[in-house]
């Protein structure tokens, strides 16, 4: 890197001859030992008679060289080093390679400062071809030789002073040009700032004229409710439509009152809380508060309260923004989550009661099923199988609400449905209750499990009942509605399209909101202890949205309660009944060899058990892999595969029954399980007590359904992969 030269003196010069002995002339006259400028100033005094004066002597440094590229490369040496060279002695004639005046050529195009002192004799180049050649300068000076050891003193000194004088002399001239042109500058800079604030603060004021109009048109036409108030006491100054429209209020009776006061309601609290932010000069946001119209229910709403100039001084701009649908979907979002984890858990549960009470049930049964039981003995089983079948139905409630129960789908019309449950609804309902039925005509099929729809009739039709004690009036209807995206919008599990509604209205004693947000949740009742088990509503929840359905209820106090029910319309055509076909040869049970295949070790061991002592033969597997293992390693025939639906091991009963039906097509399939999640495709044909066996189940009712498999009943044929 180089350096910033230093121009407060310069003595260094360049000698540029091929001739050596040239080179040591001029150290005789310019080296150190040699007087320079005092001798020189002597001889002077003496010309002109004055008294020379002291003077310090000057040292010279000198560098050689003898060719003219050896001199171009010393003085871009020196430039990147930043010790130029003052001056150089050229001379004229330098063979072989450049001459002088190719060399000084060369030196200018690099270093335009250098003075250069031309040695030559006037034979070699006429002052004529010189001038040619480099042009007109005041850098140059020709020395003849032979030269003058005084003359060559005087050069050396002239010129290094030259040089200088000539940086100093250039470096001012920069400088005063970079002050000129910085004061040009700041005056044009102030010049144009003067004349852009001429116009900004006539563009400021008709902006500020436009921004008026602009902002008064804004706050008029806000379709949020605002309000400009007063900094001191928080008073109304003016209001927007959209907050008189919101609190019923006419301007009048808003100016000069507190926000607090009217049009918006805050708690204790939070209002001092913010009233002591506005003091801090803070601003409100999103503080949860209540719309508080003239006439009417509150609403629940967020403010927001900025402080603002204008022209009268400081004020409150107060935005408050209506969320109460908000607040409702949110609610409902929570609910249906919280309602999901519940089910889940539900299903689960009521998945391991299942098999606990289908031990509990067979093995009570196979007692039963025994004669000569003492008396006492039979009457605790029977309790005890009582027992186990009420709390079979309280886990299919719980499977119903954790929407894991098995349905058996088809086609049917909502209508037709409450029209054959209607006798029976008639004989629940006491003589006090007038009951209606209202079908619109040509609705739309649903795709649905019969049996699961009259249960959430009777449902409604019974919570209905009891919460009109002193009597009233029941209203069913089914029609056919089409949901729009803004119905949708309202209730977090409802889409749009088209759908079959069942709603169930009553005159009763209607419900509280608080009430209202918690009917669906299992074992949540208002009736008195023994009289509900909570689960009613909480099972038609479940069955709906098994259906992909959803139900909508409102309900006040005083003013009776509507259910609205909603499920998808279907294009599929209703089934054909046909007559069940006539039972098959009886065939005797000590010929069939039957396969269970069941996780659970305790309900595996009951099913064996209770086949064994029917007669049948049997093997069995703990879970699908060793089900297919088992099978392929049997010699022997196996009439049919007795299978639990959910297994571990990556394998369920349906996979199981794919692959035994293709390898074993003259067997028999019967499927058993607790619940279902999806575990069962629409082409599958289930028959409760031939081809699928619920659990729990008693010891009858599982030889009842190998034997008519067996018979070969109708059953399903599972589909392929």
């Amino acid at each position: 890197m180089s350096s910033t030269p230093d121009h407060s003196g310069n003595n260094r010069i360049l000698i540029i001859d091929d001739n050596p002995d040239i080179h040591a002339d001029f150290r005789k006259v310019l080296g150190t030992a040699v007087p320079d400028a005092g001798a020189l100033d002597s001889v002077m005094a003496q010309f002109f008679g004055e008294t020379a004066p002291a003077t310090e002597q000057t040292s010279f440094q000198l560098d050689s060289c003898y060719q003219g590229r050896e001199g171009l490369e010393r003085v871009q040496r020196s430039i990147a080093e930043g010790r130029p060279y003052a001056m150089a002695f050229v001379d004229v004639r330098m063979p072989p390679g450049w001459d002088g005046v190719e060399t000084i050529t060369r030196i200018w195009e690099i270093d335009s400062s250098i003075q250069v002192v031309i040695c030559t004799a006037y034979s070699d180049y006429s002052w004529q071809d010189i001038i040619a050649r480099l042009g007109k300068s005041d850098r140059l000076v020709i020395l003849k030789k032979p030269f003058d050891s005084i003359e060559v003193l005087q050069l050396a000194h002239a010129m290094t002073e030259k040089w200088l004088v000539t940086q100093q002399a250039r470096q001012t001239l920069d400088d005063l040009n970079r002050l000129v042109n910085d004061r040009t500058r700041a005056l044009q800079e102030s010049n144009e700032k003067l004349k852009r604030e001429v116009i900004e603060r006539e563009l400021a004021q008709e902006a500020l004229r436009i921004s008026e109009e602009r902002l008064s048109k804004a706050f008029e036409c806000s379709p949020l409710p605002v309000a400009i108030l007063r900094l001191q006491d928080h008073g109304y100054v003016e209001v927007n439509g959209a907050f008189l429209t919101v609190t019923g209020y006419d301007r009048t009776e808003l100016l000069g009152r507190s926000l607090w006061e009217a049009g918006v309601v805050v708690d204790l609290q939070s209002r001092l809380e913010a009233m002591g932010q506005l003091m801090r000069g803070q601003s409100v946001r999103q503080r949860a508060c209540r719309l508080a119209p003239k006439v009417g229910d509150e609403r629940e709403a967020l403010l927001w309260i900025e402080r603002f100039e204008l022209a009268a001084g400081p004020h409150l701009l107060a935005v408050v923004q209506d969320v109460s649908e908000q607040v409702k979907l949110e609610a409902q979002l929570r609910q249906s989550q919280k309602m999901e984890a519940i089910g889940h858990l539900a299903a689960g549960v009521a998945h391991d009661l299942n098999n606990i009470l289908t031990i509990v049930e067979g093995h009570t049964s196979l007692q039963l099923a025994k004669t000569q039981l003492d008396k006492d003995v039979v009457w605790s089983l029977e309790q005890v199988q009582g027992a186990g079948q009420r709390a079979a139905a309280l886990t299919r409630q719980l499977l119903a609400f954790g929407r894991k129960q098995i349905m058996l789908k088809r086609a049917v019309s909502l209508g037709t449905v409450v029209s054959d449950v209607a006798s029976m609804l008639r004989r629940l309902i006491p003589e006090n209750i007038a009951i209606t039925f209202d079908y619109a005509p040509e609705v739309p099929l649903v795709f649905a499990d019969v049996c699961n729809v009259e249960q959430v009739i009777m449902n409604l039709v019974v919570n209905a009942r009891d919460a009109m004690p002193k009597g009233g009036t029941l209203h069913l209807c089914t029609d056919h509605t089409e949901v729009t995206a803004a119905h949708a919008a309202r209730s977090p599990n409802a889409r749009a399209g088209h759908f079959v509604r069942l709603t169930v209205t009553d005159s009763g004693e209607g419900m509280s909101r608080e009430t209202l947000a918690r009917i669906f949740e299992p074992f949540f009742t208002t009736k008195e202890v023994g009289k509900g088990t909570g689960m009613g509503l909480a099972t038609v929840l479940g069955i709906v949205q098994q259906h992909e359905g959803w139900i909508e209820a409102d309900s006040r106090l005083g003013q009776g309660t509507a259910f609205r029910i909603y499920l998808p319309a279907t294009q599929l055509v209703a089934p054909v009944e046909t007559p069940a076909a006539a039972p098959g040869p009886v065939r005797s049970a000590a010929n069939d060899m039957i396969l269970i295949v069941e996780d659970d070790a305790d309900v595996r061991s009951l099913a064996r058990c209770v086949l064994e002592e029917a007669g049948y033969r049997v093997i069995e597997a703990e879970d699908g892999h060793r089900a297919i293992s088992t099978w392929q390693t049997f010699d022997g025939r196996i009439d049919l595969l007795l299978t639990d639906m959910v297994m571990p091991g990556g394998l369920s009963g349906r996979d199981v029954a794919k692959r035994f039906v293709v390898e074993r097509p003259e067997s028999k399939v019967i499927f058993s399980s607790g619940y279902s999640d999806q575990l069962f495709g629409s082409e599958v044909d289930l028959r409760e007590g031939v081809t699928f066996l619920p659990k729990p189940y008693l010891a009858r009712q599982l030889t009842d359904a190998v034997a008519r498999a067996l018979r070969g009943e109708p059953g399903p044929v599972p589909a392929g992969s």
